[in-house]
């Protein structure tokens, strides 16, 4: 049975591991805390990037001859295979940890069986504490294993009546400086950013992190399914972070300044699970949607979204585009619902944060 100490261990864990987000992809974030009999920290650490040393590594390095006959506490089960560094499980049993415990299982066929290792050792692997909570703050990659696609959350920004737009177009500033902020903590923690060739050709944007020291650029991503939306000279094609588009098997494209993938057609557009297949063979496990109101339908109508973040303003505009259409829902029915996480006043504005119910289904 967990006792409090143990529940405060694995809590210090899925604290450290959260330090990771948008720095481990293809990678897990993972938390490590070691103590000693007594119940002291003498080790801890988290996997802090992609290639460099594991969350456990780094908590024995602190930890040193103190590991002996000390207790591991991870948010996720020590790998059990060697990539570009070694299994953890076997760093532990070389570091002489008497007892494990973690938070959840690595369902990576690759890396799982990491306990097992453990037990054959003779340490006593245990799990069960706090796995809820652990799998929260790794939901993006769990997802993407899971899934076999990366995580998606869908930001827009709206008024209060749900426009994106006023009726001639134009859309600067809806939402308030600090909640522009905000996004770029978004698109710090995703690994790709996507968007329309509407989006692409009414508003020419950057898609770069700005504002935050250290941010691992993600991969800008332009949806143009005939390839003429993106002009040489646009933003999104300079240096400041990678760019892909995607674009129909047979566009026609001389773009030389990005990468282009060709990918099937659908009814809407491009294939979204052919898009985000395409993204998932280059590493991507998380996708931020900042696409305009069709895009978004077609993630919606393909049940590729799997967190919605809303940033409404305290603005009204009785015309102009709503947040999303083509989507495939017809009756009230057949609606979306969805469960809202969390509530937060940016600014002048609100974020509210939710997950679609089929979620609970996965």
């Amino acid at each position: 049975m967990a006792t409090a100490a143990d529940v405060d261990a694995m809590w210090r864990a899925i604290e450290l591991a959260a330090r990771g987000l948008g720095s481990t992809s293809p990678n897990p974030v993972v938390g490590c805390v070691i103590t000693d009999a007594s119940g002291e920290i003498v080790g801890e650490g988290y996997h802090q990037r992609a290639g460099g040393p594991h969350a456990e590594v780094h908590a024995l390095a602190a930890a040193g001859d103190r590991a002996r006959g000390a207790t591991a506490y991870v948010t996720l089960e020590p790998c059990n295979h060697t990539g570009r560094t070694g299994p953890c499980s076997q760093a532990l049993i070389d570091a002489g940890i008497s007892r494990v415990v973690y938070a959840v299982g690595d369902p990576n066929p690759q890396a799982t069986g990491g306990a097992d290792t453990l037990r054959a050792a003779g340490i006593k692997a245990e799990t069960g504490i706090l796995t809820a909570e652990a799998a929260e703050g790794n939901t993006v990659w769990l997802t993407s294993v899971r899934l076999g696609r990366p995580y998606v959350t869908w930001k827009y920004a709206a008024t209060l009546d749900g426009r994106i737009a006023a009726a001639d177009g134009t859309s600067r500033w809806i939402s308030s400086a600090e909640s522009r902020a905000d996004v770029h903590r978004l698109r710090a923690e995703a690994d790709a950013v996507v968007v329309g060739s509407g989006t692409a050709r009414a508003d020419d944007p950057h898609l770069a992190v700005r504002g935050i020291e250290g941010a691992t650029q993600p991969l800008r991503v332009v949806v143009d399914t005939h390839a003429t939306a993106v002009k040489p000279g646009a933003r999104v094609l300079d240096e400041a972070a990678p760019t892909l588009i995607a674009v129909a098997e047979d566009a026609q494209t001389e773009l030389a300044d990005a990468e282009v993938v060709r990918l099937p057609r659908s009814a809407a557009g491009l294939d979204i699970p052919a898009l985000l297949a395409a993204l998932q063979e280059r590493g991507v496990r998380h996708v931020l949607l900042e696409g305009g109101p069709t895009l978004a339908g077609a993630f919606v109508a393909a049940g590729a979204v799997d967190r919605v973040v809303a940033y409404l303003a305290p603005v009204l505009l009785g015309e102009g585009p709503a947040a999303l259409t083509g989507a495939g829902i017809t009756t009230i029915t057949e609606a979306l619902r969805l469960d809202v996480t969390e509530t937060v006043r940016i600014g002048a504005d609100f974020r509210i944060t939710a997950t679609p119910n089929f979620q609970k289904e996965r």
